[in-house]
């Protein structure tokens, strides 16, 4: 059964069941020597690819500041131009970073910072309004995020943010934000078929919040086109990334999670979906608050993203036999962790 949108929240607010993620049409950017990009990017490709994404009925568009070091906002924001009504941009704040040099410097969650981010933001994306502001530290303890509450609710009321949320993977403290953040709509976390997120749906459903999915396909594995041998430039993040990074490890992927997406890969496309669009039906049929927001930048990503919606939520016998390959998968790989792994150490004679 198709899917075509679903509410943000509680705002009020209307979006595509599905997203695009723009993390990677932000292009090189990185901390030091190390890469926080996907690589080189074609703008122009992105431009183009954005502008298919609307032709498609992807009206949701979620990017942040600091990605490309603020080139990924202006991308959006040129590829917007003319249907910026369409859509609904997502961004975020919190990290800072130098654009001349495109190097990440930091963070900063002050309210003082805040006002100055938005201004920012909207002058890069060329907007007037942001509609979805989220912070972008996860780990920002409960007490500061709570002290940008006052801040957040004074932009609202300026006209220049419809609603804001955190992107953070921490259940507790996206609860208790949202019972004292009245405009606060969204958590965005990770949310896969190879990493559930139980107590974050949770805490959605009881706040009344949208869940934006992010990483719905594995940073890539769930488009099946990675093998054992496959191996990251060094220039994407995927390739040389933070310790983070669970899917990859030494610029390849990680073979544990090669394993799981060959476990789910007959269930996911069983009546005939690509393995991508079999990770999006998943993400629909476990929550009716997900919107998972894939990255893409090219169109033919986007195309094969957006026929998913078409496809609607995974079959429930589809769903049923995904759920019991993985816990084989996991049932099987705690074995594996108690089996005695030869050589054993010598085993110390007994003393008299």
């Amino acid at each position: 059964m198709a899917v075509s949108t679903r509410p943000l929240g509680r705002s009020g607010i209307e979006v595509s069941a599905l997203g695009m993620g723009c993390w990677a049409i932000g292009g090189p950017w990185a901390e030091g020597a190390r890469p926080l990009g996907w690589g080189a990017v074609d703008d122009d490709e992105s431009v183009r690819a954005v502008r298919r994404a609307l032709d498609l009925g992807v009206t949701l568009f979620d990017t942040a500041d600091t990605y490309g070091a603020g080139h990924g906002e202006r991308v959006l924001g040129r590829a917007l131009a003319g249907r910026r009504d369409e859509a609904v941009i997502a961004t975020k704040w919190g990290y800072t970073f130098d654009e001349r040099s495109r190097q990440a410097t930091g963070e900063n969650a002050s309210p003082q910072y805040l006002r100055r981010a938005v201004v920012d933001s909207l002058r890069r994306l060329d907007t007037d309004r942001i509609d979805l502001y989220q912070l972008h530290l996860g780990d920002l303890p409960l007490p500061r995020a709570e002290a940008l509450v006052g801040t957040l609710d004074d932009l609202v009321a300026d006209g220049l943010v419809r609603a804001y949320g955190w992107s953070t993977d921490r259940a507790d403290r996206a609860a208790a934000f949202a019972q004292v953040a009245r405009g606060a709509t969204a958590v965005q976390h990770a949310l896969s078929v190879l990493r559930d997120a139980p107590a974050v749906l949770a805490a959605c459903e009881k706040h009344d919040l949208a869940s934006l999915a992010r990483g719905p396909l594995g940073m890539g594995l769930l488009t099946g086109k990675y093998t054992p041998e496959s191996t990251l430039p060094r220039d994407d993040v995927r390739g040389l990334g933070p310790t983070w990074l669970e899917w990859f490890r030494g610029g390849r992927p990680a073979p544990e999670w090669l394993r799981r997406v060959a476990a789910v890969r007959g269930a996911l496309t069983a009546d005939g979906r690509t393995l991508a669009q079999g990770a999006l039906g998943w993400i629909w049929a476990r929550s009716d608050r997900a919107v998972p927001i894939p990255g893409a930048r090219t169109v033919a990503q986007v195309e094969e993203n957006a026929a998913a919606l078409a496809r609607g939520p995974l079959e429930a016998d589809h769903f049923a036999e995904v759920e019991r390959q993985l816990a084989a998968v996991r049932s099987a790989a705690r074995r594996d962790a108690d089996r005695p792994h030869w050589p054993m150490p010598p085993i110390p004679a007994v003393r008299p």
